[in-house]
């Protein structure tokens, strides 16, 4: 029998989120390793997550921030976070998922939220551009494909903000879209950002 503790058990439960049954059959199945189990736990809820995107996520939050380098507001952000219950949508973890997201988008200025909300056109003039800058520098025609790939995916990095490097690194390091599928993943619901919008003092529209 695998060695583990209920203590163990409670461990496992507050860092994932999952149930007692579910953190108790990670620890069965992983040996009673628990970073094994917090791996487990990760994919399962990443798989099951993708499978709950299509549901109806009609709940949620509306979370803000505001930046303030010199004593008053100069940036502010307001997010919309969807859930499908509102018995998650006011859970803190919930809520502090709001603030952090509009946090980021405060710093990191993005201008959609998925890449599929970038429009085509504007994709396929950007990879137009490109290739005829490569082309013109010289370059090969059969790496100029390759290039365009990576510049558009820098492209992305740039302006969307599932595609986005989350800035606070000291609390999560990867992508947006992946910390807040996460979320999704151990609150057993879909969640995602239905929309965003900023403003700065003196910048213009886009």
């Amino acid at each position: 029998m695998p060695q583990f503790t209920a203590k163990d058990v409670q461990a496992l439960r507050k860092a994932t989120g999952v149930g007692m049954m579910d953190a108790k059959k990670a620890l069965v199945e992983c040996d009673g390793d628990m970073d094994r189990a917090k791996d487990l736990l990760r994919e399962k809820g990443l798989a099951d997550a993708k499978k709950r995107a299509g549901r109806d996520a009609n709940e949620g939050t509306v979370g803000f921030y505001v930046h303030q380098p010199a004593g008053y507001p100069t940036v502010g952000v307001i997010v919309e976070l969807a859930s499908e219950t509102d018995f998650v949508a006011k859970s803190d973890r919930f809520q502090k998922m709001a603030h952090d997201v509009a946090m980021h988008i405060a710093a990191a200025q993005p201008k959609w939220v998925r890449t599929e909300d970038v429009p085509g056109e504007l994709v396929d003039r950007e990879k137009e551009l490109i290739a005829r800058e490569a082309l013109a520098s010289g370059k090969p025609e059969r790496i100029v494909e390759r290039i365009v790939e990576g510049r558009i995916k820098s492209f992305y990095k740039d302006n969307v903000l599932y595609e986005q490097e989350y800035i606070r690194t000291d609390q999560y390091e990867g992508k947006v879209g992946d910390m807040v599928t996460e979320l999704a993943a151990s609150m057993g619901e879909n969640i995602g950002v239905r929309r965003f919008a900023r403003l700065a003092v003196g910048e213009q529209d886009t």
